[in-house]
């Protein structure tokens, strides 16, 4: 059997429950009500068109939803060599498997390929996941790239300008010339977007291949000096500060760092 009901006035949309409990993105959450995987009050739901207060009782698989908590964010420097899925199917380390075994259910925001470094930031909520995800946000991720070769400034106009790769447009990047070593330069690059490796496909295009990649920052979150593996979490007031969150947000005490957890 299956409920299909009007949404009340109260109460919050059972996908939004569902990302602010870290069990999935909102969008995850719809289509595991699509597939018949949630229940309300005992009830199979076929439709994201519902409401849900604290008194309803909500199971996932048959497995009652976590308690939602307060939305949290961590910053994370995630080391080259793990991949940032929850698993691999070549079964490659992965940055949850990194993780300090303490740290809650998190989803990530965005992903670092498998050679990249630095930033990464971790949610607990898939709301604020979807939130820091979307090019409206317009934040500034920023790059420090190794390239190698000796290029000039005037190699990166097309990259300033936004160039087309395979049919792909991408945006006009900053792009700036910090130092020659050896056979090899140090740039720092900025981007709004993220597309998948855009920034080595875009160095390449313009005969730099890219042998190193750490983001240093994610629009107002920087890297700092986190040492790779380690974990902080951002102070309530300053996520929801830049968030833009509502009361309802309850500030968390001073954040921790964690080391990252060794592989066995």
């Amino acid at each position: 059997m299956t409920q299909n009901s009007e949404a009340p006035k109260d109460g919050d949309r059972i996908a939004k429950v569902i990302a602010r409990a870290g069990h999935a993105s909102r969008r995850e959450a719809e289509r595991m009500i699509e597939a018949g995987r949630v229940t309300v009050n005992g009830k199979k739901i076929d439709s994201p068109a519902l409401n849900v207060t604290a008194t309803d009782s909500i199971t996932i698989d048959g497995q009652p939803l976590a308690e939602t908590e307060p939305p949290r964010l961590w910053l994370y420097h995630k080391p080259a060599g793990l991949v940032t899925t929850a698993r691999d199917e070549k079964g490659r380390p992965t940055v949850f498997d990194a993780l300090p075994e303490d740290m809650p259910r998190v989803l990530s925001v965005g992903r670092l390929d498998l050679t990249s470094e630095g930033l990464l930031l971790l949610t607990n909520d898939g709301a604020i996941k979807r939130r820091l995800e979307l090019p409206s946000t317009g934040w500034v991720r920023k790059y420090r790239v190794r390239v190698n070769g000796r290029p000039e400034d005037k190699t990166f106009e097309p990259l300033r300008k936004g160039i087309v790769i395979e049919g792909e447009r991408f945006q006009p990047m900053s792009v700036t010339l910090d130092r020659q070593q050896g056979s090899n330069a140090w740039i720092t690059v900025g981007i709004r977007e993220g597309r998948n490796r855009e920034i080595r496909r875009a160095m390449e295009t313009v005969g730099l291949p890219v042998n190193r990649l750490i983001r240093v920052s994610y629009g107002p979150f920087r890297l700092g000096d986190l040492k790779p593996g380690e974990v902080e979490e951002v102070k309530g007031r300053v996520l929801r500060d830049q968030l833009g969150l509502d009361k309802e947000f309850e500030p968390i005490s001073e954040p921790k760092r964690r080391p990252q957890r060794r592989r066995r």
